[in-house]
């Protein structure tokens, strides 16, 4: 059963108030959120929550094309199967500096306190939608983040997690559950960052700012982390190996919508 918009918006609001007492721009921050994933899940069978990679604050119309392509695959596939998807992205970190360092700091502590918000968020939608089932993207520290999730979320069952290139740091704390599906490779080469290859990250990251200076000089306004083109560390839809694990695991998990659902929807 769907609470009403005023019930929804107390709740928020008591919930707010556990996790950010002293922080009334924070509280605020957070129902507005909160009420827009609620919204989103009206109506729906699954809610697609997209975290970013790199900093988590990228929005969808200036992803890298690889990125992009996943969500946008995911959806087209849930919607073949017969499920009416929406997709929001979480951003998890603000604009600036200082939104910056701070994300840093929760990248070396695994994202404890954002992935705690992050969960209370879901499990809050979950028990408000019955039928609804939550399916989160994530790449690169977007994958680190949604792994981070999922272990709050205390074996919620109707919450899965798509993790594509998760980082070598992370890979010892990533915890797998049968609603987990993770790629470690693209099928066409191995990745990089994911297996650590010191030496090719060191070159990539050393070569980048020239490959920068050059799109500048060449009058191309391209952001710097475009420039940071890791070998294998890209999953693109198109990719065969790619594209048949995810659909597999969509297939498996969801199977094609029964008509006796759709009658009742």
């Amino acid at each position: 059963m769907v609470s009403n918009r005023e019930t929804l918006s107390e709740e928020a609001s008591r919930l707010a108030e556990q996790l950010f007492e002293h922080n009334g721009k924070k509280r605020s921050s957070f129902i507005s959120q909160l009420l827009e994933m609620c919204e989103r899940a009206e109506g729906k069978d699954i809610l697609l929550i997209h975290n970013p990679g790199g900093w988590g604050s990228t929005q969808m119309e200036n992803l890298l094309q690889w990125e992009r392509s996943i969500v946008e695959g995911i959806g087209a596939t849930l919607g073949k199967l017969g499920y009416k998807c929406s997709t929001v992205q979480y951003f998890r970190t603000g604009h600036g500096w200082h939104a910056i360092m701070g994300d840093i700091r929760e990248q070396t502590r695994f994202f404890t306190s954002k992935a705690k918000i992050m969960a209370a968020e879901l499990e809050f939608v979950v028990r408000h939608y019955n039928n609804l089932r939550v399916v989160m993207i994530g790449v690169s520290q977007g994958a680190a983040f949604s792994n981070a999730v999922t272990q709050r979320l205390n074996g919620l069952d109707r919450v899965y997690s798509i993790e594509l290139g998760i980082p070598f740091p992370y890979k010892s704390k990533r915890v797998m559950t049968e609603r987990t599906l993770a790629l470690d490779s693209n099928g066409l080469m191995p990745d990089a960052l994911m297996e650590w290859n010191v030496p090719i990250i060191t070159r990539t990251y050393f070569s980048a700012p020239f490959r920068w200076v050059k799109h500048r000089l060449h009058g191309e306004k391209v952001k710097f982390t475009y420039c940071i083109n890791l070998p294998g560390h890209d999953y693109n839809w198109d990719y065969p190996e790619v594209q048949r694990q995810i659909e597999d695991f969509l297939k498996t998990k969801f199977g094609v919508k029964r008509k006796s659902e759709v009658k009742r929807k």
